[in-house]
């Protein structure tokens, strides 16, 4: 998250000066305001950390380039000036902006460190290794950040919050949990499985429904300038002079008309409501909604639902403590779980019942309404023998195994629904341009003309 200086003076006419973090320039102003309204002091400026590019030189040394991070460009040439060089030029980014990087270089970022923390390496030497090591240069930037503030003995988990824009929410709370805890090594391999699990699951998810669906919108698109312009070049010649239509060729001739005609008023009947909806479904309350029905869909659905309880119950097994209290446990792994509705229900419903009533574990997740009976069932007896995290772990690993398996199945259904489809469809238009092969003029004079007409159909 982006960093921001506040200035001010206090009322006995002392400056004043701290560090705040926010979404925007608009977003600090405005916690400033507040901040300078509780505190009593007068607010003069919010300055933005910025990256500065700077030259530099050392004696009669080659000049080199390089860039830093500050709030104003004083602080660079003086931390430049203080290390020996001679500054020739510093001047602030003029686009100072950061592409998030692909999610498989996140997975492969936190697999290599939690392979490395179990071969015991000093932390702080692998993440110098990774830094040396990977490609991506927004990633790269981010670890090297998050390693200077940790040599400087700053908090772990604010460290790596700071970064939850690149790394992900739950990745930066996550790693930055770990730092602090005693079992790093459980924590970064549950982490890694969490994000390998969640990368495979997108992929088989835009394998079953996102490519059929591509591919059923170009057939569409297909047919329709098919119907619309070719089709009417070539049979459309019999009408000019005519002769009389087959009833396919004439169902698909009125189509065609009725295509042409209405063109505008079907793509605006088309594309308007799929905008609308896209850009509803990207709310807050959109997104909640879709979540909420989205497990209402056959096959697709119920996978769906046992992925969003698998993902709670790994994440709840990296971070319960075994302590009677782990509300914040599950309050991460409620918003880790990737469905709106569930995390609603857990925050809303859940966990006030367990610090409000009392109530336990099994009876809280029961109420909340967003888990399976197996889950329930299980969890029922872990808390009966003590072996909640334990239960957590054995959930994630049988939904695991359960999708994975199931969702290779839907695949493999759906694309034979979708190859029979195509089959359908262009076994209809072949009937249908076959068809005017059997159009005879009923005048002979027309003779000359037919044959024109079957040559071009030919």
């Amino acid at each position: 998250m982006p960093e921001f200086r506040i200035e001010g003076v206090t009322a006995d006419g002392k400056p004043l000066q701290g560090v705040l973090e926010a979404d925007s320039l608009k977003g600090a102003k405005q916690k400033a305001s507040l901040m300078a309204s509780q505190r009593k002091f007068k607010l003069l400026n919010v300055v933005p950390r910025a990256t500065w590019v700077y030259r530099v030189q050392r004696g009669a040394e080659k000049p080199i380039n390089g860039e830093q991070k500050a709030f104003t460009k004083g602080e660079v040439e003086e931390a430049l000036q203080k290390m020996g060089y001679r500054v020739i030029r510093v001047q602030k980014r003029l686009f100072d902006f950061r592409m998030k990087p692909p999610s498989t270089e996140i997975v492969t970022f936190v697999r290599v460190s939690a392979d490395l923390i179990r071969q015991k390496l000093p932390f702080n030497e692998i993440m110098q290794l990774l830094v040396n090591d990977i490609q991506n240069k927004a990633l790269r930037d981010t670890i090297k950040d998050i390693n200077a503030e940790l040599k400087q003995g700053k908090d772990s988990e604010r460290a790596f919050t700071k970064h939850e824009a690149v790394l992900g929410r739950f990745t930066a709370h996550m790693l930055g949990l770990a730092s602090k805890s005693g079992n790093m090594a459980e924590i970064y391999e549950s982490t890694a499985k969490f994000l390998e699990r969640q990368a495979e699951f997108k992929k088989n998810l835009k394998s079953a429904l996102i490519m059929p669906m591509v591919t059923l919108v170009v057939l569409f698109g297909a047919v329709v300038y098919y119907v619309g312009y070719i089709f009417p070049a070539t049979a459309g010649l019999f009408r000019k002079f005519g002769i009389p239509l087959p009833p396919m060729t004439a169902a698909t001739m009125a189509m065609s008309d009725f295509l042409v005609e209405n063109i505008g008023i079907l793509l605006l009947a088309t594309i308007i409501p799929l905008v609308v909806a896209v850009k509803f479904f990207t709310t807050e309350k959109g997104r909640f909604l879709f979540d909420k029905y989205i497990w209402h869909i056959p096959i697709i659905g119920s996978l769906l639902h046992k992925s969003s309880i698998e993902i709670f119950c790994r994440v709840f097994y990296a971070l319960y403590s075994g302590a009677g209290e782990n509300i914040e446990v599950i309050r991460m792994a409620a918003e880790a779980c990737g469905n709106k509705f569930m995390e609603h229900q857990i925050k809303t419903v859940s966990l006030p019942m367990m610090t409000q009533k009392g109530a336990g574990i099994m009876e809280a997740f029961e109420a909340s309404g967003v888990f399976t009976k197996t889950a329930l069932s299980r969890f029922h007896s872990g808390a009966e023998t003590g072996t909640v995290k334990h239960t957590a772990l054995q959930l994630a690993e049988y939904y695991e195994k359960e999708t994975s398996y199931k969702m290779r199945n839907a695949i493999d259904y759906i694309q034979v629904v979708i190859s029979m489809i195509i089959m359908v469809v262009l076994t209809a238009l072949t009937i249908v341009s076959s068809e005017t092969a059997t159009v005879r003029p009923k005048n002979p004079a027309l003779g000359a003309h037919v044959q024109t007409v079957e040559k071009v159909v030919t």
